[in-house]
């Protein structure tokens, strides 16, 4: 709140040695500024990441832009950086207070459009591309668990509907056939470089969410 680098227009810097701003900041600060008390930041956050990064006609983010430049490094529509944004959003709804109904229901909106940009191109077995719109780029595991948790948290708050459900699922199930024995989430966009299929500390984490959220719509059920 008070040294993080910015642009001009007050949005967090993702880097330190350079203005650029990359998709993965949409997770990494705001729902942690709104569980803080800080729920106008968050939402100023999340609202300055999409100006710069959402594609409106493919309605897909992008994944980092230099605001210095005024130009994107990487204007792909990455996978993995499109579930950090749906995430966000689902973590972000819930813990927003009732006096700001009006922000709530656009991040909903958001939401709801991130979610269908990406399931327009799921594949029949339950993944994506590392690329979502790329059928060339690698298949990737971690999307789907990124979205089936934001789905089962929208289905579980309340709003998202019940027509998600199927999909989330398939793509739950999907992750699951990816598990190996020790329990790795293979087939993930791979750490440390993120440019080949692997696994990494992101998928695993994402696995265990995506499962807490399952249980939990379930148990709101019973």
């Amino acid at each position: 709140m008070q040294e993080a680098p910015r642009t001009e227009d007050n949005i967090i810097h993702h880097t330190l040695n350079a203005p650029e701003i990359w998709v993965d900041s949409i997770y990494m600060a705001p729902p942690y500024l709104s569980v803080a008390g800080e729920h106008a930041e968050a939402v100023k956050q999340i609202k300055g990441i999409r100006k710069y990064l959402w594609n409106e006609k493919h309605k897909l983010f992008s994944h980092r832009w230099h605001a210095g430049k005024n130009e994107f490094i990487n204007e792909k529509f990455w996978g993995v950086g499109n579930g950090w944004a749906i995430a966000s959003y689902a973590r972000v709804i819930d813990s927003l207070p009732p006096a700001m109904k009006k922000e709530r229901e656009q991040l909903v909106s958001y939401a709801k459009e991130n979610i269908d940009g990406c399931l327009k191109y799921l594949r029949p077995d339950g993944l994506f591309h590392n690329i979502v719109n790329d059928t060339n780029s690698f298949v990737e595991t971690n999307l789907s668990q990124m979205i089936a948790y934001g789905i089962f948290r929208g289905l579980t708050s309340g709003w998202l509907e019940s027509c998600y459900l199927e999909k989330a699922e398939k793509m739950r199930n999907a992750a699951h056939a990816k598990v190996d024995e020790p329990g790795f989430v293979q087939g993930a966009c791979g750490a440390p470089w993120f440019k080949s299929p692997g696994r990494a500390t992101e998928s695993q984490a994402f696995f265990l969410l995506m499962e807490a959220a399952f249980d939990k719509l379930n148990n709101a059920r019973l």
